[in-house]
């Protein structure tokens, strides 16, 4: 009889990568994963007192900060800082490994067209129909 192992949720990968990273000594890879680390500690004490985040709401913060190293970039692009460049595009590698994969344009459409199908949208004005249908799917 085999054990089934539960999957993983996003904070314990992110601890149990961070361990690693402070083994192999990693710098960038641990500086990235603390960063994310502590803004999800953040955001569970702004919580509080609802406690721990569930996983939505983590990868929403991942999300963010995500977002913030893209606008750092294009700060730092603008000021002529490659050394800042390079800091944050390596942390926004490490940090969108955790995101879900990008859905392509072509498959952003089709599950658009199958939303529009699936609420009998005949124009603009059923669109709350159709989002209705399609965010659940692109979410994340």
């Amino acid at each position: 009889m085999s054990a089934i192992i539960p999957a993983m949720n996003i904070r314990d990968q992110l601890n149990n990568d961070l361990k690693a990273a402070l083994k192999s000594g990693d710098a960038a890879r641990k500086g990235a994963l603390r960063l994310v680390l502590a803004a999800i500690k953040q955001a569970e004490i702004d919580k509080r007192p609802a406690g721990a985040l569930d996983e939505g709401e983590v990868l929403a913060v991942i999300q963010k900060e995500a977002k913030a190293r893209r606008e750092a970039i294009a700060v730092a692009q603008k000021a002529n800082r490659a050394d800042l460049v390079a800091a944050n595009e390596a942390e926004l590698t490490v940090i969108e490994s955790y995101l879900p994969k990008q859905l392509t344009r072509e498959e952003l459409v089709g599950l658009a067209r199958a939303a529009i199908a699936d609420a009998g949208a005949a124009g603009p004005q059923q669109m709350g129909a159709v989002m209705k249908l399609l965010a659940p799917h692109t979410k994340g």
